[in-house]
């Protein structure tokens, strides 16, 4: 009897202390291992979709920014449109019925397609032309850009009337011109009408919106909007050429200036007039530099980027990945 209960009193023994402090290491290497896998996967999954954002927010400002710039200048492919109007810098309303007679009406006074400022305009929002735009330059700010063209149902998103919109979808006044009609041989003299867009985009802040976003001021509506948000700056540089007949079909860029080299380059200073140096861009360099919604980052040093002008950021702001995302364009009425 002695012995049975003695056998009974060893097999319900519990842990010695050894065995439960052993027991208790390994438990809390499993758990710091499983919670540093947690953790590597969970920031490499932030970064990817801060990366993610990043990349859509740049395309998406580089493609309305280019969608808009190589309609720069009048619309040549409508289908009633006489060859020998002019495309540039004036615009040339439609001509209709035409019979074996080259009739065009150079509409409104403008005299820019395309106008660029190294920093903001001043008068962006007031201005009410391109050529009444001014420009402060200040290369320490992101550039502006401002485009005019002539705009239909087919170039910009129409409203439910047909009416062409500007880049925030406002409807776009309608001017009208006079031309002669041709029918036979009777002429006529009628008013047709026609829309022009002007667009100015820049990079600004608002109260509502406090990170910088790509912004546009468009003729349809007195109030500029923003675009694209998390977009820092905006740079651009022109390629200009002497040698090109605009028109031809031939395109010969000499080499990229900025805003103000436009204006004051040799080659073109001797030009007579700034919108005839602005008429010698024919395709326009954009950098936009997109940033993360959120600092995503461990320290300055993996915040560093490089810019638009090629150079390392070695001082970043904050924790935020940055990156130059960049393109070039074509001006195609230029060249068309």
């Amino acid at each position: 009897m002695k012995s049975s209960l003695l056998i009974s009193s060893n097999t319900q023994r519990g842990l010695s202390l050894v065995e439960l402090m052993v027991a208790m290491a390994i438990g809390l290497v499993v758990i710091l291992a499983t919670m540093a896998t947690y953790l590597g996967s969970s920031n490499t999954s932030r970064l990817a979709e801060a990366q993610g954002r990043m990349n859509e927010d740049a395309n998406a400002a580089l493609s309305i920014l280019s969608q808009h710039l190589r309609m720069a200048g009048s619309n040549p492919k409508q289908a009633n449109r006489t060859s020998a109007c002019p495309r540039n810098p004036v615009y040339a309303a439609r001509v209709v019925n035409l019979a074996n007679v080259d009739t065009c009406a150079v509409a409104g006074t403008a005299t820019y397609i395309l106008r660029g400022c190294d920093g903001r305009f001043s008068n962006i929002t007031s201005a009410a032309n391109l050529a009444a735009l001014t420009c402060t330059t200040d290369a320490s700010k992101p550039d502006s850009i401002a485009v005019s063209y002539e705009a239909d149902a087919y170039n910009t998103e129409a409203t439910g009337t047909g009416v062409p919109t500007d880049c925030l979808g406002q409807s776009i006044p309608m001017s009208t011109a006079n031309v002669t009609q041709v029918n036979g041989t009777t002429t006529s003299t009628v008013s047709v009408p026609f829309y022009v867009a002007d667009n100015r985009f820049y990079v600004g802040t608002s109260t509502l919106i406090v990170s910088p976003s790509l912004y546009c001021k468009g003729n349809g509506n007195a109030t500029p909007q923003p675009l694209i948000e998390n977009i820092e700056d905006l740079q651009l540089s022109y390629g200009t050429g002497l040698g090109a007949s605009l028109g031809t079909g031939t395109l010969t860029v000499s080499g990229y200036l900025n805003a103000d080299e436009v204006l004051s380059a040799d080659d073109l200073a001797a030009l007579p007039d700034d919108p005839t140096r602005w008429g010698r861009v024919q395709t326009v360099r954009l950098c936009v530099v997109a940033r993360s919604e959120s600092p995503v980052l461990d320290n300055l040093a993996s915040a560093r980027y490089i810019k638009c002008d090629g150079t390392l950021e070695t001082n970043p702001p904050d924790l935020r990945m940055r990156r130059a995302y960049s393109t070039t364009v074509v001006l195609r009425n230029r060249v068309n």
